[in-house]
């Protein structure tokens, strides 16, 4: 999951997947919290995390832009211990929950790829 193609797309992220995923309830993610979720197998699967911040919803490829590794692995404990920033637990990257920026570490002044996310009637869906 990663790197841009020639027309600026990114390989292994949304566009990949086939049809509409519902996610669960919107409301199931709390203000400053983020949620995981690994969605299809083999070539189409993809990881994504969910969080809500500043009252947006946003989605972004659970794929760190330093080597790829899911900022969490184990648990839904995406932010740093102060609830600031998305923290990589591999190897301590810090993005900014709002845009997904690397404001620290090993992928400085890159970004999470953002994913394809809707609400309709209440329940998350990841679009391609």
């Amino acid at each position: 999951m990663g790197g841009p193609r020639h027309d600026g797309r990114h390989h292994g992220v949304t566009p990949a997947l086939q049809g509409e995923h519902r996610l669960g309830a919107a409301a199931s993610i709390e203000e400053g919290a983020a949620r995981g979720f690994v969605l299809g197998t083999g070539a189409q699967r993809i990881a994504v995390l969910v969080l809500r911040w500043g009252g947006a919803l946003k989605a972004y490829v659970n794929s760190c832009p330093h080597q790829g590794t899911p900022l969490c692995v184990l648990s839904d404990e995406f932010f740093d211990i102060a609830g600031r920033h998305l923290l990589c637990r591999t190897h301590g990257a810090q993005f900014r929950p709002g845009d997904g920026y690397c404001i620290a570490g090993p992928c400085a002044g890159k970004s999470l790829v953002p994913a394809r996310l809707r609400v309709a009637d209440g329940e998350l869906w990841l679009t391609p």
